[in-house]
């Protein structure tokens, strides 16, 4: 039995995220020693009923049907964010304000404005010891986390090429049903935000360098979707068949860009080619980052999670890249789960996002991503917009 500090966790939101992130908190103490100990005291959402039933499934010990009560309870020490992008800053900054430690999934915000304000609660939050953190979890991937380490040992040299890719195929049917993932309103922007948000944080955290310039295209396939159970009320148009109306997708579908990177004050900047769509058949989550360097290379592709391809060019110049079982006890995170060879899975990156942000907790220090790191991406999402929106024009990132 655990002796640690309890730190008490707030919930909002119980849906795909909320289901990931309450298997986190379940699962971290379990596996790794932390210094306070998650309990899930609270979830909230907006249905009575379905938020009851999500507390039952997933663990947590009261609920609320209102996120303001959840802020108030003395009984709360974290605010987990796991809602649209369009409840971000109001959540989070309230939560701040309130004393409240806040993890908030990614993107942080719906704009540059929205996360500016986000960093500026939580920088002042920092200075009375209440610390935030963004969700871009794929950080805790094993086999990533390995390639960020011989990044910085540098065993790659001077970085010269990023190409970063994430490719989906879930909105391949042009009939597959609106939601709010589609909505810019809500999700702020579409596969750009929703995962290459992910592919822009990655690039950036291995490398060890920031985007300063992108060019980029922005496309959307298919403009219209049926609408179904509580989305009717988006305000759609048009019918299929009879009665079956459809409402407006006001996002892109695809986002393609190149970019340069700052060189991160050792070398010349890198550059690099970006691509996100959820339009990619057969595709199901491939999240991919390959870098090359001076001296080595290395390739990531989540739909292979447990290995990291790399070459090293003085090692074996002819023989190619070599394959990496990320699954030894040296190696990030995986000493804590199972015997050499025994493969983890996408929930392992979440539960490792919350053992090192109960660490950073315990420690009184800023977990990482900040969410003055998180702005920056956010950033970067703007850039590429604007871009597109200028018939791909070189578009610099607002410093």
């Amino acid at each position: 039995m655990t002796t640690a500090k309890p730190l008490r966790v707030g919930m909002v939101g119980y849906a795909f995220m909320g289901a990931a992130h309450s298997h986190a908190w379940r699962t971290a103490p379990r596996f790794f020693d932390l210094p306070l100990d998650p309990q899930l005291t609270a979830l909230a959402g907006r249905n009575d009923d379905g938020v009851r039933a999500a507390a039952r499934k997933l663990g947590w010990g009261s609920v609320e049907t209102d996120w303001r009560r959840l802020v108030e309870r003395d009984d709360i020490d974290l605010i987990d964010i796991c809602t649209p992008g369009n409840t971000h800053t109001e959540i989070a900054i309230a939560a701040l304000e309130a004393g409240k430690h806040v993890l908030c999934e990614k993107p942080l915000a719906n704009s540059v404005e929205e996360a500016e304000r986000m960093t500026e609660a939580a920088q002042a939050a920092a200075q009375r010891g209440v610390l935030s953190m963004c969700g871009f979890s794929y950080r805790r991937t094993p086999a990533l986390a390995l390639a960020k380490r011989m990044v910085d040992e540098g065993r790659l040299g001077d970085i010269r090429h990023v190409r970063a890719q994430y490719l989906q195929d879930w909105l391949s049917d042009e009939n597959a049903p609106m939601t709010w993932r589609l909505d810019k309103s809500k999700s702020g922007s579409g596969s750009l935000g929703d995962i290459g948000a992910h592919s822009i944080d990655a690039a950036q955290w291995v490398t060890g360098q920031n985007i300063v310039g992108v060019s980029a295209l922005l496309e959307t396939f298919v403009h219209e979707r049926p609408l179904v159970g509580d989305l009717v009320g988006l305000g759609g148009h048009g019918n299929v068949g009879v009665d079956a109306p459809r409402g407006t997708v006001t996002v892109d579908d695809a986002a393609i860009f190149s970019a340069k990177f700052d060189g991160g004050g050792t070398s010349t900047g890198a550059v690099g080619v970006f691509e996100a769509t959820r339009f990619a058949l057969g595709r199901k989550n491939a999240m991919r980052l390959e870098v090359n360097g001076t001296t080595a290379s290395l390739a990531f592709d989540f739909e292979d999670m447990n290995s990291l391809s790399f070459y090293e060019a003085a090692e074996s110049p002819d023989a190619g890249f070599r394959r990496i079982f990320v699954t030894e006890p040296e190696h990030p995170y995986v000493g804590n789960w199972w015997p050499t060879g025994h493969g983890l899975g996408y929930e392992h990156g979440f539960t490792h996002q919350v053992v090192d942000l109960v660490a950073a907790i315990g420690a009184g220090e800023q977990p990482s991503p900040s969410f003055s790191e998180a702005l920056q991406v956010q950033k970067v999402l703007a850039a590429v917009e604007a871009s597109a929106a200028e018939d791909s024009r070189w578009q610099k990132v607002q410093p």
